[in-house]
């Protein structure tokens, strides 16, 4: 399973993005708390509670949007 972090300008984690052997990847927010996930077979992004928030990978914009 690949880890990438996602850092602020100040190089603080904000989020980290999983990514398992099927291509699917897992975002959560710098307290392990679960934001959402994409899968590239149906090139969909949804949230935690698995409602589509669009097409494509958000994940980036999802773990921004938890910043406080």
């Amino acid at each position: 399973m690949a880890t990438a972090y996602l850092r602020d300008d100040h190089y603080r984690i904000i989020g980290i993005i999983k990514t398992n052997s099927s291509g699917k990847q897992i975002a959560h927010d710098a307290h392990y708390r679960r934001l959402g996930e994409y899968d590239p077979r149906s090139n969909l992004t949804r949230d935690a509670s698995y409602r589509v928030i669009g097409s494509g990978n958000q994940l980036p914009a999802l773990i921004w949007s938890s910043v406080d």
